[in-house]
């Protein structure tokens, strides 16, 4: 029997986390969690010492995962006496929602000239196709919706 340990006042009742960015301890972390959910921090320590070159505490993993739940993206809940952890949003969805938030920081400095210059100065012409097909799915994807934006 899963045991869920009550929700933290604080977590996302949307399902998004409500502190999108994550260190690289916490990403690795959260990429454990995706492949072999729900498991316990020995397991994730297995799992990163498997890497002879690596070292790192039961204690450590800990903080990582009470970061990550704090955050909103993971929750712990007891089983067999162990406390197992389990990411609350897909790697595709996790995906998705950093690309976005990625995308609308771009587009708030998007408005300076200097910025938009530079960035465009950069970009190769394979670049420049790569957006406007992106664009066009973009489109697409609001029409197939009846114009309907999802913000």
């Amino acid at each position: 029997m899963i045991k869920t340990s009550p929700t933290p006042p604080d977590s996302p009742s949307s399902g998004i986390p409500h502190q999108l960015s994550l260190g690289p301890l916490e990403q690795e972390v959260l990429g454990i969690l995706w492949d072999q959910q729900p498991i316990s921090v020995r397991e994730i320590q297995e799992s990163i010492l498997a890497d002879p070159c690596r070292e790192l505490t039961a204690a450590s993993i800990t903080t990582v995962l009470q970061r990550l739940a704090k955050k909103g993206w993971v929750s712990r809940s007891k089983q067999g006496g162990v406390f197992v952890w389990q990411a609350l949003i897909s790697r595709d969805r996790a995906q998705a929602l950093q690309a976005e938030d990625r995308l609308q920081q771009f587009l708030s400095i998007g408005s300076n000239p200097e910025v938009v210059a530079a960035f465009a100065d950069r970009l190769d012409s394979a670049s420049l196709d790569q957006l406007e097909r992106l664009t066009a799915q973009i489109k697409q994807a609001r029409q197939a919706r009846g114009g309907k934006s999802c913000t």
